[in-house]
């Protein structure tokens, strides 16, 4: 087997196979995250049933694709089912039969039906066919192993996981899986023979993400800078219009989704829903709602309460690495090489920014380094309301026992070292804080750096460093 990481999804795999009852596991998650890698690679591709939906075809070749399954799988009916219930009532023979392959340790029948959402076109009768299935016969067979799986997350997570109908409490595990953590894309690279330091293994994930997709794409005879320009900006590159393909691949009606994100880029901290409404175009009401939800679900947006300004609402904001890359350079064309692009002034304001996103997507792993993983905490970010001599944070650790971390991110070629102009700006970020806010709890300035900290004699300004070894923690 061939995974990297993944160890809590491992353990929800080997629980389901270990079980004595019949187990209905959702896997869901963003595309590209690895999802069916994860599942074929565990299984050895050893399934009972196996079969994938096919993006934006009708029903007649979704049950098509269905049939030729049951064929690999031992149906010897040939003809293609007339409907869901004639598909699902074949795969329920094949799996009665006494030559079905089993999974070799536990002896149980492993179903795995990819990208289902596909499968449910319009005005088809699979959902009820689906669940006829599992409520009629599936859900009694003790050694019965049903995968599910499928990246668009909001149909997962609004059919099944929250279906109010047959599949109500009938769910027995799910698995939401996230994009790799710097720690498991360090693994990934030396595994795959690729040799980047941490500091570019932390200027990839600034522009990949965690995506295991995307980084199965690296060239290792390329450098970092090289392999960007081959695999995005070059127009013959893998991923050079998977921006364009993203959103449309997962939702059917895109083109809010994409004003919505788009307009929430514009600025770092993100948009409140009233903001978003009239910079979008996008009307208020259930369709923002669901588009809304939906980004979130799928992992590209986070929602965040800022408890300065509780009263004025929640914040969104764009937290999709890859994502924000594409909007800054690839959208509109901006730049035609990174290799010409990198070591100028734009580009360590845009590197800046970027690890300040790598530090909000690896909380928990600056949590663990500052001795906190089990204190509950909200993350936020601040900006003073006065118009000259304020104060803006970026991320703000609010936690229950009575400390705020203000996060201070840094990323250089070398250590990073405090000026005396610098110390003096901390302080001021401090007290405008309090002065603003008045919080009830202490506030501890946290520097996180890429690369290092060199002490010196303003240094005594930090309470806490989080190291870049820290970031690359496993949790």
């Amino acid at each position: 087997m061939n995974v990297i990481g993944r160890e809590r999804e491992q353990d929800i795999l080997a629980q389901c196979l270990e079980s004595k009852r019949p187990e209905f596991l959702v896997v869901f998650g963003r595309r590209r995250v690895g999802k069916t890698f994860l599942i074929k690679e565990y299984f050895n591709e050893r399934f009972s049933f196996y079969t994938t939906g096919i993006p934006d075809e009708k029903t007649r070749n979704q049950l098509k694709a269905f049939n030729e399954s049951l064929k690999y799988f031992g149906d010897k009916t040939g003809t293609i089912p007339k409907d869901w219930f004639e598909a699902f009532s074949r795969l329920r023979a094949i799996l009665e039969n006494e030559d079905v392959q089993r999974d070799y340790s536990s002896g149980k029948r492993v179903v795995f039906l990819d990208e289902v959402p596909w499968m449910d076109t319009a005005r088809s009768d699979f959902r009820s066919a689906f669940d006829f299935f599992w409520n009629s016969w599936a859900s009694s067979q003790k050694d019965l192993l049903l995968i599910v799986c499928g990246s668009a997350t909001s149909w997962i997570i609004n059919n099944i996981l929250n279906d109010v109908g047959g599949f109500h409490n009938r769910v027995t595990k799910q698995m939401h899986m996230y994009p790799f953590s710097l720690g498991e894309c360090e693994l990934f690279f030396k595994n795959n023979g690729i040799s980047l330091g941490r500091d570019k293994i932390i200027e990839s994930y600034m522009i990949f993400g965690g995506i295991p997709y995307y980084l199965n794409l690296y060239d290792r005879r390329l450098s970092l800078a090289q392999n960007v320009d081959s695999l995005i900006f070059d127009e013959r590159g893998d991923l050079h219009h998977e921006y364009e393909h993203l959103f449309r691949s997962l939702f059917k009606k895109a083109d809010n989704h994409i004003k919505i994100i788009e307009t929430m880029a514009e600025l770092k901290r993100g948009l409140q829903r009233t903001e978003l409404v009239q910079k979008s175009g996008v009307s208020d009401g259930e369709g923002l709602t669901k588009a809304i939800r939906e980004l979130e679900q799928c992992g590209f947006i986070r929602q965040y309460n800022n408890v300065t300004t509780s009263k004025t609402g929640y914040f969104y904001q764009v937290i999709d690495p890859f994502v924000l890359f594409s909007l800054h350079f690839i959208r509109d064309k901006k730049i035609k090489s990174w290799q010409t692009f990198i070591k100028s002034p734009e580009y360590y304001a845009w590197r800046g920014n970027a690890f300040e996103i790598v530090c909000l997507l690896h909380v928990p792993q600056i949590k663990s380094a500052l001795g906190i993983a089990g204190v509950e905490s909200s993350e936020y970010s601040w900006k003073s309301k006065k118009k000259t001599g304020g104060a803006q944070i970026d991320l703000l650790i609010d936690r229950a026992d009575d400390v705020i971390n203000l996060c201070e991110m840094k990323c250089t070629d070398k250590e990073f070292e405090i000026s005396g102009k610098y110390k003096e700006d901390l302080i001021n970020k401090v007290d405008t804080f309090i002065e603003e806010v008045q919080p009830d709890k202490s506030v501890h300035i946290t520097l996180i750096t890429s690369n290092g900290f060199k002490k010196n004699e303003h240094a005594e300004v930090i309470q806490n460093i989080v190291s870049p070894d820290k970031l690359f923690m496993g949790i």
